[in-house]
């Protein structure tokens, strides 16, 4: 916490130095994306429809990974606000950290754009979520009725989720649940991703198979990993008693799904939801009212509504159309 205090202040005596040098903007406008971790393929897919829908307008775009580490995330923010940039669209290593962010840039005087996640709190342009409450409950909805369907209504599921700590997290988990608690289905408990990685999604597959032994679904609140999950209900030899359904979507889900292999998947639509952040920041410093809020559906996807649904798949959520 001290260190992030003194960061936060490095950052402030940072802005007010360069404010009063009085430092000339470049003609062209850019736009800094500040994003958790580009190394997620969701991220990665956003990051091409913000630069995608930029070059459109006429604007350029630098992109800043924080490898999701908040120190990284304060450095990188201090290096936008150190090139003058004219709007910054933000996509926060957790909504606690947004706060410093939103701060560093307000005394900037830069605009920003909040592109998923969200802010605990702060001043900002818009917030461009997913609706992740309803997407989540539309998802479980859907594994409900692949369990009712094979009558294991009276086991459990477990979930591994995103950090609870983000807003978008807390949504999903509140959404999917109210479909589980309508469904009559119990709980098997959760796990909180840290690191995001194979090695820890197959330990926390691992972990929650081992310790219900009438476990029927896992549902991973995340897409990159799930072969983490699928190798961790191998291992424990119940491939054909344990189903898997996602949040989010890879390439490789247009075949697992039809096959089987995944019941299905809560998609997000990453590479819209980039070109709507740019829309936004574009309207706004063109002086046009823009909403404060704006929330975009997330897609839930099975075995019966992926052959009609592709062509938006293929361009918005996995980002495949698009530049």
């Amino acid at each position: 916490m001290k260190t992030l205090k003194t960061l936060a202040m490095i950052g402030l005596l940072l802005v007010a130095s360069l404010m009063s040098a009085g430092i000339a903007q470049s003609a062209e406008q850019q736009f800094a994306y500040l994003v958790s971790d580009l190394r997620i393929p969701f991220w990665d897919i956003m990051k091409r429809g913000i630069g995608s829908r930029a070059e459109a307008l006429g604007y350029t775009v630098v992109f800043y990974s924080a490898e999701n580490n908040a120190k990284r995330e304060l450095e990188l923010t201090a290096r936008a606000i150190r090139e003058k940039v004219d709007g910054i669209i933000l996509s926060p290593t957790n909504s606690s950290a947004a706060v410093t962010i939103l701060k560093l840039a307000k005394a900037a005087g830069i605009p920003v754009v909040i592109a998923d996640i969200g802010a605990d709190s702060g001043d900002y342009v818009s917030y461009i979520a997913s609706d992740n409450r309803e997407g989540s409950y539309q998802i479980g909805k859907v594994l409900a009725k692949a369990l009712q369907a094979r009558q294991w209504e009276k086991g459990s599921v477990g979930i591994i989720t995103i950090p609870q700590k983000r807003i978008n997290g807390q949504a999903r988990t509140a959404g999917f649940m109210q479909a589980m608690d309508e469904a009559g289905i119990k709980g098997a408990g959760l796990r909180q991703q840290v690191d995001f990685s194979y090695q820890e999604t197959y330990d926390f597959a691992k972990e929650l198979i081992a310790a219900n032994p009438d476990l029927r679904a896992l549902w991973l609140q995340g897409s990159d990993r799930y072969q983490g999950a699928l190798d961790a209900i191998a291992a424990a030899g119940k491939s054909d008693q344990i189903l898997l359904i996602c949040f989010d979507a890879e390439p490789e889900f247009l075949q697992l799904i039809p096959k089987g292999v995944l019941v299905g998947a809560a998609m997000q639509q990453p590479f819209l939801m980039g070109e709507e952040a740019v829309n936004t920041m574009d309207a706004h410093l063109k002086g046009q009212p823009v909403k404060l809020q704006q929330q975009l559906p997330i897609l839930p996807i099975s075995t019966e509504n992926i052959a009609e649904m592709l062509p938006i798949i293929r361009r918005n959520v996995l980002g495949m159309n698009g530049k």
